[in-house]
This record gives structure tokens, C-alpha cells and sequence, in this order.
């Protein structure tokens, strides 16, 4: 487990600090683990997220540029 002042990442994130490293809303990361997209434990009625289980969505979400987009 983390040590205070230690800079590494705990390996259970709780909701709020997957949104926080997302930027996106609690509620958009209770749907990501309710859809199943992101898996997650439950402890009692809160959630929990490996972070290795973030790092591959995260990784997994990544989109290539198009090559031939046109700009207006």
C-alpha cells in the first residue's frame, strides 16, 4: 500500500478518484462499471477499481488519427 508521501498510485482506486484521473464525472464512471467496460469490486455499497483495470481501459480507449480528415 502507499506510504504517506509516497507519489505512486494505490493499486484499489475508489469512484472518485478514477473520475478525477478521467475528468469525467462520478456518474459517468458508475456507468463505465455498471455497463461492465470497466470492472470493479464492490465493497459493501461502494466500488472500487484496480488501477491495472484502469490502465487497460485507458489504453484500450486510445483513437489513431484520421489521415485524411479535412479541415473547414
Amino acid at each position: 500500500m502507499a506510504r504517506q508521501g509516497d507519489t505512486s498510485r494505490a493499486a484499489i482506486l475508489t469512484v472518485s478518484e478514477v473520475a478525477d484521473i478521467m475528468r469525467v464525472s462520478k456518474m459517468t464512471v458508475y456507468r463505465l462499471v455498471h455497463s461492465g467496460e470497466l470492472p470493479a469490486m464492490q465493497v459493501g455499497r461502494s466500488y472500487r477499481v484496480p488501477a491495472e483495470a484502469l490502465d487497460a481501459y485507458l489504453a484500450a480507449s486510445y483513437v489513431e488519427p484520421e489521415q485524411n480528415r479535412r479541415t473547414s
